[in-house]
């Protein structure tokens, strides 16, 4: 599979993962790259720009082909600089006006890719010269906008003119793939599908939390938010899955928030514990199209055979002739 995206980065698959911050890694970020798509870590909840050099290191010890760093500019600006200087292939940028760094980054030999939610967001992002624009759909996990990916994308691809799309929310096989081609988008950008591999760094329970779930069982909350006392842009909430956590302070934000510093502590230890019960399980509504913990690299390869072998069989479809074999 061939688009502006995969000739624009060098990639063989029009295939990126998500950066999520504290759920990507080099062993991660590599297997997708080696696979032929875009590996992009997440680097925007390091403690230090020195653990990020090490990281970018360890990625570059495992595959010679291009990556990008992901940062949230809302909570991370002081870290542009830094990832700049070790000038990956993309500065991948969400929740936050990205001009000022545009010009910072293509003197550093970087892409810049911005992610977006809505219309507006997409045309200020192209004005301020971004070289790809992400249409995120409101069914992806983490923080996501108000906007779904079937009604976006369109939206972004006829808003921006000549700047290539990525379509992400929702997305986790080869008709999500196909879907999104046909929307509009040349590459797919994916976050919860990737958290279901061997190679993700998250704890195994919450993997096999979301083998389990079904797309019903996610939902669009703020608690989390309010727990880390995390100031997210509107309209930012995170999508994650239904628990014990969410279900105690559902309807009760409010006093979440007076309780919010003995709540956050108790969320990251949940975390380090790996209590699904307590701890902020970040998925997206295609958690009900999961059903297996491959490997990235062969999730990579399976996604584009997929798109690959349902296209022609759409167009003999709608057209009443007999599909080509594979």
């Amino acid at each position: 599979m061939r688009t502006r995206v995969t000739d624009l980065l060098g990639i063989r698959h029009p295939i990126l993962l998500a950066g999520m911050a504290g759920s990507t890694d080099a062993a991660l970020v590599a297997a997708v790259s080696r696979a032929g798509g875009l590996g992009i870590l997440g680097v925007s909840t390091y403690p230090t720009a020195d653990l990020i050099r090490a990281e970018v290191a360890k990625v570059r010890e495992l595959t010679p082909n291009p990556f990008g760093l992901n940062l949230l500019l809302w909570g991370a600006l002081e870290y542009v600089e830094p990832v700049l200087e070790l000038q990956p292939a993309v500065l991948s940028t969400a929740w936050g006006d990205v001009a000022p760094h545009v010009e910072a980054a293509h003197e550093a030999g970087c892409l810049v890719m911005h992610m977006v939610q809505d219309v507006p967001g997409a045309e200020a992002a192209a004005k301020a010269g971004v070289d790809l624009i992400v249409a995120q759909g409101q069914e992806g996990g983490g923080h996501v906008g108000l906007l779904s990916t079937f009604a976006l994308v369109p939206q972004v691809v006829d808003a921006v003119g000549d700047v290539p799309v990525v379509a992400s929310g929702g997305i986790g096989d080869g008709r999500g793939l196909a879907a999104a081609l046909a929307l509009g988008a040349e590459a797919v950008l994916i976050g919860t599908r990737f958290l279901a591999t061997k190679e993700a760094p998250i704890d195994h329970s919450w993997k096999l939390a979301i083998l389990e779930a079904g797309g019903q069982e996610t939902l669009r909350t703020r608690i989390p938010d309010i727990a880390n006392e995390a100031d997210w842009p509107e309209p930012a909430a995170a999508r994650t899955l239904r628990n014990a956590l969410v279900e105690r302070w559902l309807g009760r934000e409010s006093e979440l928030r007076s309780q919010a510093a003995e709540a956050g502590a108790k969320l990251q230890e949940a975390r380090r514990r790996g209590d699904i019960d307590e701890m902020a399980l970040y998925a997206g509504e295609v958690v009900g199209l999961i059903k297996d913990l491959p490997a990235a690299g062969d999730l990579v390869e399976r996604i584009v055979r997929e798109a690959e072998s349902l296209l022609p069989q759409l167009t003999a479809k709608v057209l009443g002739r007999t599909a080509p074999k594979a």
